[in-house]
């Protein structure tokens, strides 16, 4: 049973009797938020054979017993509580035989209104195990299975959250203002645990990571850089050692198939049959039930209990850590109609809280359905409230794009095939650009480590609509092959973030040439971006590409920039009788890579796979 993972805390309040209680989520709550109602889920053995008291007149609301007597479900009003404390008393008849005091705390100031990413960030991913390793004492725990080994692709290597605290100066430096987490909460699979996606506990902070503590110290830092954390969030699964799923509330708090294998079917992963109109019910169940994996149970969120607990965590975490955003885990593998209401829910508390959805599709038809207020949405008679997508569209043809020659749907003609189905989406500035993430083949093997073609890419996506995001490592060329080395290879140690290595890449002055190139590429552009509105928030002009060259242009009514992208073997002349509409009242321009000044009336040249970002005046 898994009262074997159950610790009993601190905060329990002491008694000279065994407690009924063994574990409370959440764990606390605040006063003030828009929603009063919380749902407190109450754990212990044969807890839902016994009384539920509250203390100091607190009324509850509801209570829900469930199959499993080892549950109850507790709700109030918490704007009708006038405490600050409260006891949550387990009765046997008159004996008193557990109880819990719970805090409701006081939120921050503003707290309701807090920033979030938008267009104006720039977006840096990390897999925290792999990073920096800034505290070696926890980098194994007694109380988790998985130790560490650097030797093993696979295994622990021990990065941290001390290890990003320490190196927050050289994100920032960097140029990049919200950082982006894979799942750091509590992992306890035997084996391959370190990427946390098969989370066991939703309130933790992995022990081999550091504490809650020293995650909302990141979080605070950052914050105080002006930066913003972003949570890798995930609603679709939880790992089978969690220890809900471990003595479930109810047999459908995950989804099951009785002709599987303990439950067991795995998706196929066609989440595309979401929006098909003409798709079997059976191949739709199988991609939105099916599991991912045997080790990661399929949550059902349709559950008003599942739902409402993966709401108020989203909110716990909001609150508690101070963050600046989430990303959300294989999206569209939810429940359509109850992720719209998480959503919701979360954006209600948070207006101003961005949400980006990883719709892993290749249409920007289908990508688009999943962006709040989508017309294609619509038609559905669906809105995810979803602020915000992954353009995988991008991500997919810009690799294509760079390898190909000239062709009618070829080379840069097929980045600007991408461009032209822009009106899908109903907020062009709110999707997240990228070439490349912790689940892909990393860009610079893809070309065998030639900043050209990163350069490309990172030009291109430093300055198109969206919000760029960037995988560790790539700014420093890092490379791995996913096809021999499968994910750990491109999931490799950060050079510099543990003490025995040779080179250390977090420090400018003690990076190779071959790292100082992409470093100090990638520092220019994206520093040079932090004060660009009119790239922030500016119209697009695209230019049909011609000879393999793409122009666009990003302007507002203060400002214009023209960005050039050469994917030849040969420099080539840029005709500006052809750009007249977006060049004229321009005489002069600056390109801010070279700092080169030139005049935009007379033709010019780029050199051969380069890029060119000019200011005009």
């Amino acid at each position: 049973m898994s009262q074997k993972l159950i610790y009993i805390t601190a905060i329990f309040a002491s008694t000279s009797f065994f407690s009924q209680i063994q574990k409370v989520e959440p764990a606390f709550w605040w006063k003030g938020m828009k929603n009063p109602e919380l749902q407190i889920l109450v754990y212990g053995k044969d807890i839902a054979k016994n009384e539920i008291e509250l203390s100091d007149g607190v009324q509850i609301k509801n209570i829900q017993k469930v199959e499993n007597p080892n549950y109850v479900f507790v709700t109030v009003n918490t704007n009708e509580i006038n405490v600050p404390k409260f006891n949550i008393n387990v009765k046997n008849g008159k004996k008193n035989i557990g109880s819990y005091s719970y805090e409701l705390k006081q939120r921050n100031p503003n707290s309701a209104n807090r920033e979030s990413y938008t267009s104006k960030d720039v977006m840096y991913l990390i897999m925290p195990d792999r990073f920096a390793n800034g505290d070696e004492k926890n980098d194994s725990s007694q109380n988790l299975i998985e130790k560490a080994n650097r030797n093993l692709p696979n295994g622990r290597h021990g990065g941290d959250l001390r290890g990003i605290i320490n190196n927050l100066d050289y994100i920032q430096n960097l140029g990049a203002t919200a950082v982006w987490l894979t799942p750091v909460n509590e992992d306890n699979e035997k084996v391959y645990s370190y990427h946390g996606y098969a989370q066991t506990d939703l309130y933790k902070i992995d022990e081999r990571y550091g504490t809650n503590e020293e995650y909302k110290e990141l979080s605070q830092k950052l914050n105080q850089r002006n930066m913003k954390l972003v949570m890798d969030y995930v609603t679709n699964h939880w790992g089978v050692s969690h220890w809900i799923i471990k003595d479930l509330p109810t047999k459908d708090w995950i989804h099951w198939f009785n002709d599987g294998e303990n439950g067991f079917k795995r998706s196929n992963y066609k989440t595309t049959t979401q929006f098909d109109t003409n798709a079997s019910e059976i191949d739709k169940k199988l991609a939105l039930d099916g599991w991912f994996d045997t080790t990661m149970p399929d949550i059902n969120q349709k559950n008003p209990l599942v739902l409402k607990y993966l709401t108020q965590n989203a909110i716990w975490w909001i609150e508690y850590a101070e963050l600046g955003g989430f990303r959300v885990d294989t999206y569209p593998y939810n429940d359509k109609e109850a992720m719209a209401k998480w959503a919701k829910a979360i954006t209600d508390e948070y207006p101003n809280f961005n949400i980006v959805g990883e719709a892993w599709l290749y249409s920007s038809a289908h990508i688009a359905a999943w962006q709040k207020d989508s017309k294609i949405g619509e038609a559905a008679n669906y809105n995810s409230n979803l602020p915000s997508v992954m353009d995988f569209t991008l991500y997919s043809d810009l690799p294509k794009a760079l390898k190909e020659k000239e062709g009618w749907d070829g080379g840069m003609a097929k980045l600007y095939n991408v461009f032209t189905s822009d009106f899908l989406y109903p907020n062009i500035n709110n999707l997240l650009v990228f070439f490349e993430n912790h689940d892909t083949e990393r860009f610079n093997e893809i070309f065998n480590g030639n900043p050209a073609e990163y350069k490309l890419a990172m030009t291109l996506i430093s300055t198109v609509r969206g919000i760029p995001q960037l995988y560790y490592g790539s700014e420093v060329g890092m490379r791995g092959d996913k096809n021999k080395g499968g994910d750990a290879d491109i999931r490799r140690d950060f050079p510099g973030g543990w003490k025995s290595d040779k080179i250390n890449a977090f420090n400018p002055s003690s990076q190779t040439s071959e790292q100082k190139e992409f470093y100090q590429f990638t520092q220019k552009l994206l520093n040079w971006r932090k004060g660009k509105e009119v790239i922030h928030t500016g119209r697009t002009k695209n230019f049909v590409p011609q000879n393999n060259v793409f122009v666009y242009f990003r302007y507002n009514d203060n400002e214009s920039i023209m960005v050039i992208l050469n994917n030849n073997q040969a420099e080539q002349a840029i005709d500006v009788k052809h750009f007249a509409e977006s060049l004229n009242g321009f005489s002069k321009g600056k390109d801010v890579i070279s700092g080169k000044e030139f005049s935009v009336k007379e033709n010019f040249k780029i050199p051969a796979k380069s890029s060119m970002v000019i200011e005009l005046n």
